[in-house]
C-alpha cells in the first residue's frame, strides 16, 4: 500500500481553499466590502464541510485539526484589525477580543494535548456543562462560531452600507443582522473566557499531580 499523503486529505483541501478566500478577502477589504465580505464568509462557512468531509472519509487529522483551528483564529483577528481601523474608539475591545479568542484556544489546546486529547475538540465529558454542549453539540457549535463571524462581518458592512430594505424589517439588512448576532457574540465571548479558566485549571491539576508524584518517589 503507498504512503498516504496527509497534505492531499481531501479536509485538508478545503482548509487550503479556505485559506485562499480569506485572503481574497483580506485584499478586497479596503476597495470592496460587499465582495470582501461574500470570500470572508464563505471562507468561513466551508469549515462546516471540512470536519464533515473528514468523518465521512475518515480523514481525519492532528494536522487538519491544527489547520482548521489557525484558519479560524487568523482570520477573525485579520478582520478585527481591519475594524480597528475603521473604528479606533473602539480598538481596545477588539484588541482585548483578539487577546482572549488566542490565548483561550492556544491554552486549550494546549491542555487537551497534555490530557492525550486528539484535538482542541476533544473534551472531558465531565467537565464544565457549557463547554460540554458547546463541543458535543454540532447545532450549538455552528450558530456560535456563524453569528460570532456575522457579527464581526456586519459590523465591518455598516462602516459602508445599512444593507438592503427587505420586507417590514425596520432597518438595513445589515444592520438587523448585525443586533440579532450581537448576543451570540457576547455569548462567545463569555466561553472564551471559560475556555480559559477552565484550560488554566486543567493545566494546575496536571501540575499538582505531576509534582505529587515526583515528591512520592523521592520519599
Amino acid at each position: 500500500m503507498d504512503q498516504e499523503n496527509i497534505f492531499l486529505f481531501v479536509p485538508n483541501l478545503i482548509g487550503y481553499s479556505r485559506i485562499l478566500f480569506a485572503f481574497i478577502s483580506f485584499y478586497f477589504m479596503p476597495t470592496c466590502p460587499l465582495l470582501a465580505s461574500v470570500f470572508y464568509l464563505l471562507s468561513g462557512f466551508l469549515d462546516a464541510f471540512d470536519g464533515h468531509a473528514a468523518r465521512l472519509l475518515n480523514q481525519g487529522t492532528q494536522f487538519g485539526a491544527m489547520l482548521d483551528m489557525l484558519t479560524d483564529r487568523c482570520a477573525t483577528m485579520c478582520l478585527l484589525v481591519n475594524l480597528s481601523l475603521l473604528y479606533p474608539q473602539y480598538t481596545i475591545l477588539f484588541q482585548l477580543s483578539m487577546t482572549v479568542d488566542v490565548a483561550s484556544h492556544w491554552i486549550h489546546l494546549h491542555s487537551s494535548m497534555m490530557r492525550g486529547s486528539s484535538s482542541h475538540k476533544s473534551i472531558d465529558l465531565s467537565g464544565n456543562p457549557l463547554l460540554r454542549l458547546y463541543y458535543t453539540s454540532r447545532p450549538v457549535l455552528f450558530v456560535m462560531c456563524a453569528g460570532n463571524e456575522l457579527f464581526y462581518c456586519m459590523l465591518y458592512l455598516l462602516n459602508f452600507y445599512e444593507g438592503p430594505t427587505v420586507g417590514l424589517l425596520p432597518a438595513g439588512l445589515f444592520r438587523c443582522v448585525f443586533w440579532v448576532s450581537v448576543p451570540i457574540a457576547v455569548l462567545k465571548f463569555g466561553i472564551s473566557l471559560l475556555h480559559l479558566v477552565t484550560a488554566s485549571r486543567n493545566i494546575a491539576a496536571i501540575d499538582t499531580a505531576e509534582r505529587k508524584k515526583k515528591l512520592d518517589a523521592g520519599k
